[in-house]
């Protein structure tokens, strides 16, 4: 599968690198691979991570298997396991952690966020590695009485949801620093909906709390009858911490490379054409763009198209398309049985974001994308 299909005289010399190969990344390298590009994809794990789906498999014995999709199997030859540690713009090349080097002409920089675990596994680990990771978690959640989640952006809500949809006799508690629920770029009277799918299930929720004493609890094991403090005198006992908080940009491949090119979260600047800024030949796309839009794998998508459609444009002489955000959509999984959302801009009855996303969380859809069976 690793063969190249038959380039067109544009193409000769052209080899197009991207790293990372999350959302952003395997949709570029597709595209990469059916336009008859020579390119490389590099990615420290052996396997691509659907992890909209992180949050059931941390909940439903044997789901994660379905969440890990080897890259091999697609892109052959094409693909580089590696952590990338330095670019030489100069060079045109980037230097994995080991000394290897690969030449570019055009580089894709799609490195994504970093966060903590359920919600994002960021580590250097073979796949099956990976889903038993994710398993053992699994016995964790059923084994606690009692789970607190903390931080109510999207994903502490949608991780609420999922334990409490999966195990309804378990109490489980969310704790918030702010009032309102899930993304600020959500319509209010979906934020509320989130509120209401949770109240239903029976969650409790403490909201405009923070937890005071985070640093001295153990996340992600059972420990029985942990206490925990918040800054408006609360105090309460769980058997199961999961922290939802602290997403950041993933900018340790690039940072010392493009350190007059950075914003402020570690993003890198790009001009309309998703290129970065003061390197033509370099593209950022997905959660490392600093585009003012909700982090999100359908943002990334539509990025890596612009993207290659820009380096095939720039090699022939055409003009460059530009990436324009439009309204928010957005889909919250609030268990396999209810969701909330928008699309466009506009807020979709419960049903129908459950029967869109929730059943099975678009794993269809990267399965296709890989060119491989489900098991």
């Amino acid at each position: 599968m690793g063969s190249q299909a038959s380039s067109p005289a544009s193409l000769q010399g052209v080899h197009v690198v991207v790293v990372g190969g999350g959302f952003g990344g395997i949709a570029a390298a597709q595209q990469l691979k059916s336009g008859g590009f020579s390119f490389t994809l590099i990615d420290m794990r052996d396997a691509f991570h659907h992890n909209v789906a992180a949050l059931r498999a941390s909940v439903q014995p044997g789901f994660a298997r379905r969440t890990f999709i080897p890259y091999a199997e697609t892109f052959g030859d094409n693909f580089v396991q590696g952590q990338v540690v330095q670019v030489d713009t100069d060079a045109q090349k980037v230097i994995l952690e080991g000394g290897q080097v690969i030449q570019y002409s055009h580089l894709i920089l799609c490195t994504g966020t970093d966060g903590a675990f359920p919600g994002k596994f960021i580590t250097i680990a073979s796949y099956q590695t990976a889903i038993q990771t994710y398993e053992d978690f699994v016995k964790q959640v059923q084994a606690a009485d009692s789970v607190l989640v903390i931080g109510g952006g999207s994903t502490g809500v949608e991780m609420a949801a999922e334990i409490k949809t999966e195990y309804p006799e378990k109490k489980v508690v969310l704790i918030h620093s702010r009032i309102a629920l899930a993304d600020p770029e959500l319509l209010p009277s979906v934020r509320q909906d989130a509120k209401l799918v949770l109240v239903e299930k029976g969650v409790e929720l403490l909201l405009g709390q923070k937890v005071l004493n985070l640093s001295e609890l153990q996340l992600n094991v059972i420990s029985r009858n942990m206490v925990v403090s918040t800054d408006r005198g609360t105090s309460l006992t769980t058997d199961l911490i999961i922290s939802c908080v602290g997403l950041k940009i993933n900018s340790a491949a690039y940072a010392s490379s493009f350190s007059g090119s950075l914003a402020e979260n570690g993003a890198l600047k790009v001009n309309e054409h998703l290129q970065v800024e003061g390197h033509s030949h370099v593209y950022a796309v997905g959660d490392c763009a600093d585009v003012k839009e909700p982090k999100m794998a359908y943002h990334a998508a539509l990025h890596a198209k612009v993207a290659v459609n820009n380096i095939r444009n720039s090699l022939s002489g055409k003009a460059l398309t530009s990436y324009r955000t439009g309204n928010v959509t957005m889909l919250l999984a609030m268990g396999h049985n209810d969701g909330v959302g928008q699309f466009n801009g506009f807020k979709l009855p419960r049903f129908l974001v459950a029967l869109g996303k929730s059943r099975d969380l678009l794993l269809w859809k990267s399965w296709r994308e890989m060119e491989q069976k489900q098991p």
